[in-house]
């Protein structure tokens, strides 16, 4: 069964069971600002659990990698078991590369306020509890972080979420790729229930609200990985 069969499975059978915003993603506005630029360009995001949210970025066109790992704390803590303390300052985040002639940074933000994570859940995404699951922006420079903040104040304004948006932007912090066994996890296990509760349903509302970026197969890590990308 492909992933796409079992996110319908998941949504005929239990919908109704979970939030508003789980069940059918926010159809938002995309942002008023934007960015362009020749090369490739990364944008690394924290909205829970990173299997999700890689999972989401790895089926949109114009991304050349999505790498799950740790953003926000040292490199000495940057591991697993360290960064499940909520003691570390890392949160689960996703570095995203992508062409900014197919799709730009906005367009990323667009995606990651709409159906990759709520970003009104405070410390928080769904089951999981803790700052290291934060709703966070890390901008590798002052443009980035100018759109992020335009953006945040935008959505805001638009009133289409319930509560205010609790993402945090911050600067200037390194990336850490995490452990292998976390890459490419959502493609590798489309059966677990932990993926087919949460991360399913997300794929989901990226294929229906976002068709014209929509990839079938996703970009894998291993596959990056034997190119040489």
């Amino acid at each position: 069964m492909t992933i796409r069969h079992l996110a319908f499975a998941f949504l005929a059978a239990g919908a109704a069971l979970g939030p508003a915003w789980a069940q059918e993603g926010i159809p938002i506005p995309p942002p008023e600002a934007s960015q362009s630029s020749a090369g490739a360009e990364v944008a690394v995001l924290a909205g829970g659990c990173f299997w999700g949210v890689q999972g989401v970025f790895q089926h949109v066109d114009g991304v050349r990698n999505a790498v799950s790992g740790y953003a926000g704390g040292a490199a000495g803590t940057a591991h697993y078991r360290m960064v499940g303390s909520g003691r570390t300052g890392h949160a689960e985040a996703v570095e995203v590369t992508f062409d900014p002639a197919e799709i730009s940074y906005g367009e990323i933000l667009h995606i990651f306020f709409s159906v990759a994570h709520d970003p009104t859940e405070l410390d928080r995404q769904g089951p999981d509890v803790g700052p290291q699951y934060r709703s966070t922006i890390f901008p590798r420079d002052a443009e980035q972080a100018r759109i992020a903040k335009e953006y945040i104040a935008q959505l805001d304004a638009t009133g289409l979420y319930e509560s205010s948006i609790v993402t945090t932007i911050e600067p200037e912090r390194a990336f850490y790729p995490a452990e292998d066994y976390h890459q490419d996890y959502l493609s590798r296990n489309p059966a677990q229930p932990y993926i087919v509760y949460n991360d399913l349903p997300k794929i989901e509302h990226l294929r229906r609200l976002f068709p014209q970026v929509w990839r079938e197969d996703p970009v894998l890590v291993s596959e990056a990985a034997r190119s040489g990308a």
